[in-house]
C-alpha cells in the first residue's frame, strides 16, 4: 500500500512558477513509476508527466513540454513537478499517481495509487 500526499499548489500569475511535491509513504518507493495528472473537459484525467522508477523514462504531455519538469528523490520518497511559464489554462487540481512498473503510462487506469491532489490556480 502506498499513500500519496501532494503539496505546493497555490495562486500564481500567468508566467509564474510553482513546484509541486508528492510525498509517498509505504515501502519500495523505488519500485513505482510516478506521474502527474489533472482533470480536463471530456477526459477522465489528463496526463501531464511521468517518470520511471529509475528516474529515467520521462514523458510529458505536449501542452507542458518545455515548461514543466518532473523529477524524483528516492532518499525523500518524493516526486516533484516544477512548473514554469504557467498559463491560465494550467489551472487545475494536480494529482500524483503511482504504479508498480518500471515505466509510467499516459493512461490513468494504469495506476494503482492516487493522491487527493493540490490546487493550482493561474490568474491572467
Amino acid at each position: 500500500q502506498v499513500l500519496l500526499v501532494e503539496s505546493g499548489g497555490g495562486l500564481v500569475q500567468a508566467g509564474g512558477s510553482l513546484k509541486l511535491s508528492c510525498a509517498a509513504s509505504g515501502r519500495n518507493f523505488s519500485s513505482y513509476a510516478m506521474a502527474w495528472f489533472r482533470p480536463a473537459p471530456g477526459k477522465e484525467r489528463e496526463f501531464v508527466a511521468a517518470i520511471g522508477w529509475g528516474g529515467n523514462n520521462i514523458y510529458y504531455a505536449n501542452s507542458v513540454k518545455g515548461r514543466f519538469t518532473i523529477s524524483r528523490d528516492h532518499a525523500k520518497n518524493t516526486v516533484y513537478l516544477q512548473m514554469n511559464s504557467l498559463y491560465p489554462e494550467d489551472t487545475a487540481v494536480y494529482h500524483c499517481a503511482a504504479r508498480t512498473y518500471y515505466s509510467g503510462s499516459l493512461y490513468p487506469r494504469s495506476y494503482d495509487y492516487w493522491g487527493r491532489g493540490t490546487q493550482v490556480t493561474v490568474s491572467s
